[in-house]
């Protein structure tokens, strides 16, 4: 049998590319190899949105077109919403008991956004355990691995500390989740910090022709060339991040060197990078057009994934009850 992976992604409204060459592409990649359980974590969101919670709806919607749009199969996969299994709470729960606030502190991502996130109020319970309810929605199923970058082992071992402590007190339930380690390339932004939705810098998968060429061309270049026979270093060129993922090699191959010898300029450069960048997303881009236009696509798929997941879910949460004698 396949080994099963779990995975879910916050909603935070439309992905740019640094969401789909990060996480959605390596989704897409595994997907015939693994049993896939990909959903949305709208619960989730509460932990750092929770005094502003009515775009949720909105951003759940405009997230899953683009999974399915440019390449996440429901046939191969499950595609369900967190808030539609109510046993990702029960379990969340019970695991809350037996996890030791200790654990949860030292996360790092927890030091982290609370000191970038100072615009919002994060001492709150929900966001101090949110590690919990991740633990819960991972072994809600049963998954044997995680898709993870190397910089995200640290919180699946708290998933993993959680699971062998219930395992411990309660009995054998839960298979402790390995890492099924990914690549996950951080994109910068057009302006050179990496692309957030925050940071207003980011090229959007359904953002038309037209917009991303006009980003493209906004992009910062080699801050040392000023002049158009100035010499370039691609290496140290922001949009040049781009070039290596859309251009072709052997074009990448004339580029380089033409660009370090001032034989070709930015505006030049960027021209190649907008035709090869529309080139490749079209497609995926015309197909998310076409399901926008079904306003019931989303939540029937939805509401089908989610009727799915709860009928796996119980029966696990049958499991664990029994091990807890309640």
């Amino acid at each position: 049998m396949k080994q099963r992976v779990v995975s879910g992604m916050r909603p935070t409204g439309r992905l740019h590319i640094g969401h789909y060459h990060g996480v959605l592409e390596n989704w897409i990649r595994i997907q015939d190899d693994f049993d896939c359980f990909f959903f949305v974590a709208d619960w989730h969101s509460l932990t750092t949105e929770y005094a502003d919670t009515a775009g949720i709806k909105d951003n759940i919607r405009e997230m899953v077109l683009d999974w399915v749009a440019f390449g996440l199969d429901p046939s191969k996969s499950l595609v369900f919403r967190q808030s539609m299994v109510p046993h990702h709470a029960e379990l969340n729960l019970i695991l809350s008991m037996i996890t030791p606030v200790s654990w949860l502190e030292r996360c790092p991502t927890y030091k982290e956004m609370q000191e970038n996130l100072d615009t919002r109020d994060l001492s709150t319970f929900g966001f101090l355990g949110y590690p919990v309810l991740m633990a819960a929605d991972i072994i809600l199923y049963k998954a044997t691995r995680v898709p993870v970058g190397q910089d995200q082992l640290p919180h699946l071992e708290i998933t993993r500390e959680i699971t062998r402590r219930f395992n411990h007190l309660y009995g054998n339930v839960f298979p402790e989740p390995e890492a099924l380690l990914t690549e996950t390339p951080k994109l910068l932004g057009l302006d050179g910090r990496k692309m957030s939705k925050s940071y207003g810098n980011s090229i959007y998968l359904s953002d038309t022709a037209e917009e991303t060429a006009k980003k493209v061309m906004s992009m910062m270049t080699d801050p040392a060339r000023v002049r158009r026979n100035d010499p370039g270093e691609p290496d140290v060129c922001v949009a040049f991040n781009l070039h290596r993922i859309y251009v072709p090699l052997e074009k990448l191959e004339d580029i380089m060197p033409a660009c370090r010898n001032a034989a070709i300029g930015c505006v030049d450069c960027k021209r190649i990078l907008i035709g090869c960048m529309n080139e490749r997303l079209a497609p995926s881009r015309a197909k998310r057009v076409e399901m926008a236009a079904n306003p019931g696509f989303v939540d029937d798929l939805l509401l089908d994934g989610s009727r799915k997941a709860s009928l796996i879910s119980d029966v696990v949460m049958a499991e664990a009850r029994a091990a807890l004698k309640l």
